[in-house]
């Protein structure tokens, strides 16, 4: 029998598959998959400049994924991965969700939702940071490099 182990470093790898499917699009390398009994539920990333959009980030597409799929707009039983700390608009979009766990790999030092208040999530979510941060901060690093 083959059992499947689940981890939050295999599914922030989820999360970094779509950021680099952002990166190939020219778009700021963010990912965010939804997890729900071990499954991965949704997909996102950032689309902001193909769909000229500012709310498009990688969050909001895999909110609107998972509750589609789910048929409704909570996400109390699912965890959210995302290669890099949610901004504000993130954060709140993800207390009206109710998600019941947030993942980040890196922390978002100019725009994070905790330079403003932790108090943007929902009182229930559980937070969880850290997880492949240098290798999420590698690829926004690199990134950036690269415009400038």
């Amino acid at each position: 029998m083959i059992f499947t182990v689940y981890s939050d470093e295999s599914f922030m790898r989820e999360a970094l598959k779509e950021a680099y499917k952002a990166l190939e699009k020219d778009e700021v390398p963010v990912g965010a998959v939804i997890v729900c009994n071990n499954r991965v539920i949704a997909r996102g990333h950032n689309l902001t400049e193909q769909l000229n959009d500012a709310t498009a980030h990688a969050e909001m597409q895999a909110f609107t994924a998972a509750t589609n799929f789910l048929g409704g707009k909570y996400l109390e039983e699912c965890t959210l991965y995302v290669t890099v700390e949610p901004c504000v608009m993130c954060a709140g979009a993800s207390y009206w969700t109710q998600i019941g766990k947030i993942v980040f790999g890196a922390k978002d030092e100019k725009r994070g939702y905790s330079l403003v208040a932790n108090t943007l999530l929902h009182p229930k979510t559980q937070v969880k940071s850290g997880v492949l941060a240098d290798e999420c901060s590698a690829l926004m690093k690199d990134f950036f490099r690269k415009k400038r």
